[in-house]
């Protein structure tokens, strides 16, 4: 298994499957078992779901697979999470397996990083940002959220309290104002420091300088109303998608909503790969 340095010296590991044009997939290959698996059902999540994905788009392209997520979860970078080390950590990835040329597809904030990698460089092939709209973007709000998150996460560094109640399963009885945070302080900071870096960027300005074929898509339910624990944030991702569609499109991308699917159920394998796999084939040769 391949491993490259990162931008502040850290250590992530490449798993490199199939053969054809190459994709840089940001997810983990290895799928969840035991009590987490378990956990990742009880909210709609395929425990194998970096797995599913590398093992379809696969056959016909040369899937370069690096959980980045995880990785700056064990390995935090408070002060240096920046799309410009995003970036240079993505292409030092890409240059570790020998790809001069690339395709993307993340999903979240790492589909904002795909877009941000595409402004720093010709070697993208081909773009697909999942769960985040490239016009429109929730960049104030979101620094909201993670401003939130972070000072909950000193508050509760500084005064640990008892362990939240267990959670039924119940997504309807689920109060989402309760939901306890579990990361660290430095793990909370490096998402401030992502949206801080954000703050000035005028997403449709740079259309303009991203030439590759794109794709985005996003639930047509992905909206999430945080309480005021959290800043009292309204998150609009699929809004953008829908009332941008035609800009979009004059723009140079192609669109797709996916009726009824929330943030989470959008990003599962089984809603992505019917879209993902025709058009990678049709746009990656």
């Amino acid at each position: 298994m391949t491993r490259v340095q990162m931008h502040d010296a850290s250590w992530i590991e490449l798993e490199i499957q199939g053969e054809g044009p190459c994709l840089l997939l940001p997810v983990n290959p290895r799928p969840m078992n035991g009590p987490q698996a378990e956990e990742m059902i009880k909210w709609g999540i395929d425990p194998a779901l970096g797995r599913s994905l590398i093992d379809r788009l696969s056959g016909s392209r040369r899937v370069i697979a690096f959980d980045y997520e995880g990785h700056v979860q064990s390995c935090a970078k408070p002060g240096t999470l920046t799309p410009d080390n995003i970036s240079s950590d993505f292409l030092a990835i890409a240059d570790a397996a020998s790809a001069p040329q690339f395709a993307y597809y993340g999903y979240s904030w790492l589909a904002l990083s795909g877009m941000q990698l595409a402004l720093r460089t010709d070697r993208l092939s081909a773009l697909v940002m999942g769960g985040f709209p490239p016009v429109g973007g929730p960049y104030k709000e979101m620094l909201r959220v993670t401003m939130a998150a972070y000072h909950l996460a000193v508050s509760v560094q500084k005064n640990p309290g008892p362990s939240p109640a267990a959670w039924d399963g119940s997504v309807d009885e689920f109060d989402w104002s309760q939901v306890e945070v579990t990361m660290s302080e430095a793990q909370t900071k490096q998402f401030v420091t992502l949206y801080q870096a954000l703050q000035a960027f005028e997403d449709r300005t740079a259309q303009t300088r991203i030439t590759c074929p794109r794709l985005c898509f996003a639930g047509s339910a992905d909206l999430i109303e945080y309480g005021e624990r959290w800043g009292a944030v309204r998150v609009d991702i699929a809004g953008p998608l829908i009332r941008e569609r035609s800009a979009l499109e004059a723009l140079g991308w192609d669109v797709a909503v996916l009726e009824g699917l929330d943030h989470t159920q959008a990003m599962q394998p089984a809603h992505v790969l019917p879209l993902l796999k025709p058009w990678l084939d049709a746009n990656l040769h």
